[in-house]
């Protein structure tokens, strides 16, 4: 993948745009411009969160998305493998997590195995800031036996569920 020539800013204010969502958490110490703008601009409830744990209000509620920022470079790697883990599983529909990798004691495969994509890489003086997103409707593909075709009653496919 190559550097992007978007800002992080900028790379976020599409993925909100594009996706559009009503309900929006936000983990990380610092404030995102691209986040305020987006929520003043649209219908949004906005939540924040500094880091992990998520305080017990906000543990409980489901998102469309949730942006990761400013965070994981702070945490200790089990305690940021438990929040994406806990924030992909139970609280959010899509993810976005921007993290400088050098700074951190993460590598990719540690986002691939929370079946992560590297969505953009952006350089800026020495530093290089990693965008990895999720999506709950298109992380895995659908393979391709999965269909009428290769079930044992093809006139009962889609039809029963056990």
């Amino acid at each position: 993948m190559t550097d992007s020539l978007q800002s992080p800013q900028q790379a976020l204010a599409a993925l909100l745009e594009h996706h559009a969502p009503v309900r929006l958490l936000s983990v990380g110490s610092s404030s995102l411009p691209a986040l305020e703008a987006y929520c003043q601009s649209h219908a949004c409830h906005l939540d924040q969160a500094e880091g992990a744990p998520l305080p017990q209000a906000l543990a409980g509620q489901r998102y469309d998305m949730a942006i990761i920022a400013d965070c994981l470079e702070h945490l200790p790697k089990r305690t940021g493998l438990e929040l994406l883990g806990g924030l992909r599983n139970l609280n959010a529909n899509r993810l976005a997590v921007l993290i400088d990798l050098q700074a951190a004691d993460w590598q990719l495969t540690d986002f691939y195995a929370l079946a992560l994509k590297v969505n953009q890489r952006f350089q800026r003086d020495g530093q290089v800031l990693t965008l990895f997103t999720y999506d709950l409707l298109d992380y895995k593909q659908v393979p391709d036996w999965l269909n009428a075709k290769f079930w044992a009653n093809p006139h009962l496919f889609g039809k029963f569920w056990w």
